[in-house]
């Protein structure tokens, strides 16, 4: 029987069949199906929105990476310092479960595990009425024995001190400055703490705020512990924002300071492009917004200053650290603007200037000072820079251990500075005639004049300037202490400060009748001519021959247009 399918049709399905079929089909699915695919998604959404390395790791066995060097061939701090220790010279391994630079930051901001004990606290009063809270640890704090295990006694005057400038908004009870503390002082050594002001407790006593750029706290205290224990070798390390006002402290005093080494770990290096970091991805804003919120916290707590002294509802409204840097940072340092107060306060461009042996930390993945702001070359020419960068870490984390127990660049800034105090690097301070120069970056040169009182005139660049001009600016500005230190008067909107007798006073440069600037540029320039005649007299007749050579075109057809006229109008010889 032959069956003819010639007129057999296929007729297509509507498309709501089409769909009602699919639904039936999903809901033939188990719904734990369901529940597995989306937790998987959910997984790999998170792996890599937290930069999680887990599976990497785990590949590699939990080795860890090595830490990688930048520094100068001929740097005798990396030959002899840094290459015996053994714990920079390693690996580091990340907490299997802390295997992520969000989860390292955050776990250690809101655990931390930090060790338990008390600070002894000083209060310290500037000249200017500030008071800043010195929180000390010795190893009796945190020991029961008088006696350290290398001989070091709690009460010996030659023991070894550490100064540690805080990050932004932290204080000694911060867990990784409790964990830097604890460990320093079981060491055997003394730690002292100078809290920024404002913080750790302390109220505001007078109308000086702390920012990035903000050295003069730190150089007073320096300068006070120094003159407290002069038999005591000293060294500082900074973190965070502590590290950016650290490195910028070295590189204003060169080698006129008191300190033997540093280490500065986690620094933002340049703030403006970590501004522009900290706001490209969703990540980045989240830390952003939290720093905004312990900036305004911490100006809530100082409210009648903020709201004198700074645009009070715009500090309430801040959403991100621009915003409280615009509405409170900038006014209150005076300012021209953010990017400004950004450009002059980052510490990369005093990486050159500075002299002591110098250790700084970073981790590449620090989800808040970004890579891309180490100034690499500049370490690299500096023979007393060295650059260790980390593949992991975090910011000021750099858990280690199955428990997470122990963070460990404080392990590496503590035998760090203990090999260097055994070596014959150390840095001896030295007087000298002038400091190092300050350094701008090139965006914010100006067509700038420094007159000084004896008339001479030095443009004020990034140029190179003669041992004679050196000495001149240093006559502008001494401190009581012996300590020398250049202004640049020309920025009037910054702040600046002057040290007395160890302590910070805070004044504003401006131009008043009470505080006068060079502006009589006429009688200036007379002086100047004067002094240029004395030193080469060839000079004068110089600009005497350039002055006519240049004008004289111009002088020439004046002469011939006005004596011109006279001659035609005078008619000449007569004809009859």
């Amino acid at each position: 029987m032959d069956c003819n399918c010639s007129n057999l049709q296929l007729i297509p399905p509507s498309s709501s069949n089409a769909y009602e079929l699919l639904l039936q089909a999903l809901s033939q699915i188990p719904i734990h199906h369901y529940a597995i695919a989306t937790a998987f998604a959910l997984i790999t959404f998170l792996y890599n929105f937290l930069e999680i390395h887990f599976f990497r790791d785990l590949f590699t066995g939990f080795s860890g990476s090595p830490v990688e060097f930048t520094y100068n061939s001929s740097s005798e701090i990396y030959d002899a310092i840094v290459s015996k220790c053994r714990i920079l010279q390693g690996r580091y391994s990340v907490t299997p479960w802390l295997c992520s630079p969000h989860l390292q930051t955050v776990f250690l901001n809101f655990f931390g595990r930090p060790p338990s004990f008390k600070y002894k606290r000083q209060l310290f009063i500037t000249s200017d009425g500030g008071t800043i809270a010195l929180d000390w640890l010795t190893y009796s704090d945190v020991s029961d024995s008088d006696v350290h295990v290398d001989g070091v006694t709690k009460d010996d005057e030659s023991t070894p001190i550490v100064v540690v400038i805080p990050g932004l908004t932290s204080d000694s009870s911060s867990a990784y400055l409790k964990h830097l503390a604890y460990n320093t002082a079981k060491h055997g050594w003394k730690v002292v703490i100078g809290n920024h002001r404002g913080l750790g407790g302390v109220s505001i006593t007078s109308d000086c705020f702390y920012n990035a750029g903000w050295t003069e706290d730190a150089r007073t205290v320096v300068n006070y512990v120094h003159k407290e224990n002069p038999s005591a070798p000293l060294f500082l390390i900074g973190t965070s924002i502590g590290a950016n006002i650290l490195i910028k402290y070295l590189g204003e005093d060169g080698e006129d300071i008191p300190v033997a080494g540093a280490v500065a770990v986690c620094s933002p290096w340049d703030l403006l492009i970590g501004d522009r970091f900290i706001t490209r991805k969703r990540v980045q804003k989240f830390y952003d917004k939290a720093l905004a919120i312990g900036l305004t916290g911490y100006a809530k707590l100082h409210q009648p200053h903020f709201t004198r002294l700074a645009n009070w509802e715009g500090i309430e409204k801040s959403v991100s650290v621009r915003d409280f840097d615009n509405h409170a940072t900038r006014i209150v340092g005076k300012y021209e603007s953010v990017d400004t107060y950004y450009r002059r306060c980052s510490s990369s461009i005093y990486v050159p200037s500075v002299s002591i042996p110098l250790l700084c930390i970073s981790a590449l993945d620090d989800p808040l000072c970004t890579r891309e702001a180490i100034p690499w070359d500049e370490c690299r020419a500096n023979k007393n820079v060295v650059l260790a960068t980390i593949k992991h870490g975090g910011h000021l984390a750099f858990f280690e251990g199955i428990t997470g127990s122990s963070l460990w660049w404080v392990r590496a800034s503590n035998e760090f500075l203990d090999v260097l105090l055994s070596s014959k690097y150390m840095h001896v301070q030295k007087k000298i005639s002038a400091p190092s120069k300050l350094l701008d970056s090139a965006i914010d040169q100006g067509p700038y004049v420094n007159v000084t009182e004896d008339g001479m005139v030095a443009a004020s660049n990034n140029e190179p300037t003669t041992d004679n001009e050196e000495e001149i600016r240093v006559k502008q500005d001494k401190h009581d202490d012996g300590h020398d230190k250049v202004t640049e008067e020309n920025k009037q909107d910054e702040l600046v400060t002057k040290i007395e007798s160890g302590d910070s006073a805070c004044i504003s440069e401006t131009a008043s009748p009470h505080n006068p600037v060079p502006l009589d540029v006429i009688a200036s320039f007379k002086r100047y001519v004067g002094q240029l005649s004395r030193q080469n007299r060839w000079s004068i007749w110089l600009l005497v021959y350039i002055a006519i050579n240049t004008s004289w075109p111009l002088v020439g057809s004046a002469l011939h247009l006005v004596f011109g006229k006279r001659l035609k109008g005078s008619g000449g010889p007569v004809r009859r």
